[in-house]
């Protein structure tokens, strides 16, 4: 669903290959999405969950696995960026995003040139390369983006995370405006993850007396904050990890309490479904609400820059876990 007014988008964070050619479709025509993100998650769940990637997968028997892994995922991703060609050229989103191998986060050369390649191999212009916001992954996607390459950067939890991508995305284009004029200018996401930490902190706050399930949202808009004040127009806030954790909350709950300008959501397919049949919908307006509520934290004893780093470790894990899974099933 794209607000024009407010330049907020809605994205599916799902891809699966009888999906791509069915519902997605339909959600597009209907403008209800206008881009798609994955992750190593998602592709683990689609290529060994779906009936959809047999003849494929019988086609690639005995090629090295993570051969067979790019293989069923470049598919994909081509797929979902030919539907959505005709947003992008309209310059209406129509992205979808490939993640470099997440046991590269570390090293920067091996990202940089493994981002290229599948760039190259996928051929469409409307492909965002994701990279992990490592310290390696700044300086990968930097020179991605200052390429013509589409970034979105992963993984992040913390302000300083963020404030460290918008900086490599700020040199990016500077450089790219320098060396290719006239040239369209690529653009990239941050990627602000948000319902963890109210998975990690709820029971916590609870007992402090203080509100449950906010930390997420108000980690979240401080980011948000952060990325406007740079003020880079081919640069967007993108709040991941949407689905929510707990029962008593709504479905959309994640969508709802972020709907700012400038902004992109990219939620689950139930959630997205859900939060279609809201009612209730209203533009947030940004305000500082978040410094009293991070010192509030702060008086608990909640160490953010503790969390920070533990969520940075389990997000890491997890894709790399995913990834390792897909591997040794292929």
């Amino acid at each position: 669903m794209l607000y024009d007014k407010m330049n907020f988008s809605l994205w599916c964070d799902f891809v699966e290959r009888n999906f791509i050619d069915s519902e997605f479709v339909e959600l597009l025509e209907k403008k209800v999405i206008n881009g798609a993100t994955s992750n190593p998650a998602i592709f683990k769940a689609s290529f060994l969950g779906s009936d959809a990637y047999k003849s494929d997968r019988d086609a690639l028997r005995g090629k090295d696995a993570k051969d067979v892994y790019e293989t069923l995922a470049i598919k994909d991703i081509s797929l979902a960026s030919e539907k959505m060609a005709t947003l992008h050229e309209d310059k209406r989103d129509g992205f979808i995003s490939i993640e470099v191998d997440p046991f590269l986060c570390d090293d920067a050369k091996a990202t940089l040139e493994e981002g290229r390649r599948l760039y190259a191999q996928i051929g469409k212009s409307n492909v965002m390369i994701k990279v992990p916001a490592t310290d390696a992954g700044y300086e990968a996607m930097e020179e991605l983006m200052s390429e013509g390459i589409n970034v979105n950067a992963t993984l992040i939890f913390s302000p300083k995370q963020a404030k460290s991508v918008v900086e490599a995305f700020k040199r990016a284009t500077i450089r790219f405006k320098e060396n290719f004029e006239n040239k369209r200018v690529p653009e990239g996401v941050v990627s602000v993850f948000v319902s963890r930490f109210d998975s990690k902190l709820d029971v916590k706050l609870s007992e402090f007396g203080l509100p449950e399930a906010k930390v997420g949202i108000m980690n979240a808009i401080k980011i948000y904050d952060l990325i406007e004040e740079f003020g880079l127009e081919n640069v967007r806030t993108l709040f991941a990890s949407t689905g929510v954790k707990r029962e008593d909350l709504d479905k959309d709950y994640y969508i709802k309490e972020l709907l700012f300008k400038n902004s992109i959501n990219t939620a689950p397919l139930e959630t997205i479904k859900h939060f279609l049949t809201c009612k209730d919908i209203e533009e947030k307006v940004l305000n500082k609400e978040y410094e009293k509520f991070f010192y509030e934290l702060e008086n608990a004893g909640v160490e953010m820059d503790l969390v920070y780093n533990e969520l940075m470790d389990e997000g890491l894990k997890s894709f790399k876990d995913a990834f390792k899974q897909i591997l040794a099933q292929l």
